[in-house]
């Protein structure tokens, strides 16, 4: 939504000024809209016969694998991620503090490397199945063996108890500002705990279901590493080899093409769900959690800690074992070291370039509020909603033709190849990164100049400030903490980033990520222990912002601060 209009008659040096802002803001809307234009240029530019052959060869069973997956990933981040917000909101037991905030943990575990992990602990001669057959006599993996995970159940179960905290950030902050008498009316009324559970409380809290819900397909669309190593071939996974194995960028086009078609009906569809509802917290006092017995306590300790073994102890638990094997065996490879470092500079790289623009967007929305920066801020942070392997597909037609472009005027005007100036030097990357990631720093600079009363604005005018000399005099220097910490969830998602990674990437350049996805797709899962150890490590960096902006609370602040806060994490994952 716009900002209101200024109370004040802008001068004309601060109309120019905000001009100028609003081009800029104009200008990178374009830029995240080019891709997905592209895409759409390069899917029609195929034959009938050809879309033909695509419409009945790979997109019904891939189509079909990808729905049936995000329903059972639904379902379970859902059950889980509302159940665990639950259990930590309404109830006081021994450990829930620290529960409060491990939950978050699975959020430092990219979806690729928990399959990457699984794939070795669940292995017929891993450790699990080999102390199950110990334990019950039997003495080969012939005579007894677990289902394999690679099947559409080991995928649906690993993706839901990774991604169940998108559900459980916003749902908690939904719980934590309902009314404690709407529970009490319903208590004097004879209705059970569980009763009260159902009837009152989640009701109330669909909207914020529904937000995490469709945050958690959107991951599980963009995946490609664990649904791929898993053995179910996605739309995503499809794009990905139409391209690299067959060299049809039209064919890819078309299925990246379908994939945005179904990341629309995943937002219409979360709309429609939270169709004219608007639920108050009712004011008084909020949910206060209700002491739980000794024998209780820890059966509600128990309940908590099994998303955190699955979604993350477990998998951290093996690469910790299985790094500290490879380090004793062969040290740290030089190799590790470069790969850390083109991780950084691309993450980094695409940070600045992000932080930038998002200042950009959401400045302009600050001060020249209307359509035309509303339209300009809600399509520059439109990259977010699509997968990153749409977002590849499409800058590679884009960057493809400009690289072309600027090879031929390189040989008209001083006979010599230019070269792939952008998908040869990793620009290429940073740019899907940016178009991407953008959302964050944008939604992070607006939420805090919200916070910036308009009093500021008016008096730094009347001392004869423009809008740049507002911008750097008052407005960035009260938003830095807001920007900081978009900027700092932007570097950690460009590092686990690993669809547009593999497509973009120039060739002999690897990341953290992709070395993982190549040592895996060979089998070789202990070579990669360290590069998955270092992104987990570099990952925890937004779980420990998320808990000390309050989704773990201080125990002496009131609750009115920790629902605060706890909505200023939903809004940050």
């Amino acid at each position: 939504m716009a900002a209101p209009a200024p109370s004040w008659r802008a001068t004309p040096r601060a109309r120019k000024g905000g001009a100028a802002w609003l081009t800029a803001a104009s200008a990178a809307a374009l830029f995240v809209l080019l891709p997905l234009l592209a895409l759409v240029s390069e899917a029609v530019q195929g034959s009938a016969a050809h879309l033909a052959g695509i419409a009945t060869t790979i997109l019904p069973a891939a189509l079909w694998t990808t729905l049936v997956l995000l329903a059972g990933v639904g379902a379970i981040a859902a059950s889980v991620g509302t159940t665990a917000a639950w259990l930590v909101t309404a109830h006081d037991f021994p450990g829930r503090r620290m529960l409060s905030w491990a939950l978050l943990l699975p959020l430092a575990m990219p979806t690729y490397i928990i399959a990457y992990a699984y794939l070795d602990i669940l292995h017929p001669l891993g450790p699990v199945q080999g102390l199950i057959r110990d334990l019950l006599g039997y003495a080969s993996p012939r005579e007894f063996r677990l289902p394999d995970v690679r099947s559409m159940t080991g995928c649906v179960v690993l993706l839901g108890f990774a991604l169940y905290p998108y559900v459980y950030i916003p749902t908690r902050a939904m719980f934590l500002t309902q009314s404690s008498g709407l529970l009490d009316a319903s208590r004097t009324l004879g209705v059970s705990a569980r009763a009260r559970f159902w009837r009152v409380a989640l009701p109330l809290a669909r909207p914020a279901v529904a937000v995490g819900v469709s945050l958690a397909l959107m991951e599980a669309l963009n995946d490609i590493g664990a649904a791929e190593f898993l053995g179910v071939r996605t739309l995503t996974v499809s794009i990905y080899t139409t391209w690299i194995t067959r060299t049809d960028l039209p064919g890819a086009a078309q299925i990246a093409l379908a994939l945005l078609m179904v990341v629309v009906l995943l937002v219409a569809l979360e709309r429609w769900a939270r169709r004219s509802q608007r639920f108050a917290s009712g004011g008084g006092r909020t949910l206060q959690p209700r002491k739980a017995g000794p024998f209780a306590g820890i059966g509600l300790l128990i309940l908590g800690l099994i998303p955190i073994l699955i979604g993350f102890a477990a998998p951290a638990l093996y690469l910790v074992q299985a790094a500290w094997s490879r380090y004793q065996f062969a040290g740290v490879s030089a190799r590790l070291a470069g790969e850390a470092l083109n991780t950084i500079l691309l993450a980094a790289s695409a940070t600045a370039v992000a932080a930038a623009l998002g200042l950009v967007v959401a400045y302009a929305l600050r001060i020249r509020p209307g359509p035309h920066s509303a339209w300009a801020y809600r399509l520059a942070t439109v990259g977010y909603a699509a997968p990153g392997t749409v977002i590849a597909i499409g800058m590679l037609i884009v960057l493809g033709l400009a690289d072309r472009t600027i090879d031929a005027a390189a040989h008209h005007w001083f006979g010599s190849a230019a070269g792939l100036v952008f998908l040869g030097s990793g620009a290429a990357v940073v740019l899907a990164y940016v178009a991407r990631f953008l959302t964050i720093p944008a939604g992070a600079v607006e939420a805090g100049l919200a916070r910036i009363p308009l009093s500021l604005d008016q008096a730094s005018r009347t001392l004869g400030r423009g809008a740049t000399g507002t911008f750097w005099q008052v407005h960035l220097p009260l938003s830095a903490p807001a920007l900081a910490a978009g900027a700092l969830l932007v570097f950690v998602d460009c590092v686990k980033e690993l669809p547009a990674t593999l497509l973009l990437r120039p060739l002999n350049v690897e990341t953290l990520a992709t070395h993982l996805y190549g040592e895996a797709a060979r089998g070789t899962y202990e070579e990669a222990a360290m590069a998955a150890l270092a992104i987990v490590v570099i990952a925890m960096l937004p779980v420990v912002l998320l808990a000390r902006v309050g989704v773990m609370p201080n125990r002496h602040a009131a609750p009115r601060q920790e629902v605060r806060s706890g909505g200023a994490a939903a809004a940050a994952a």
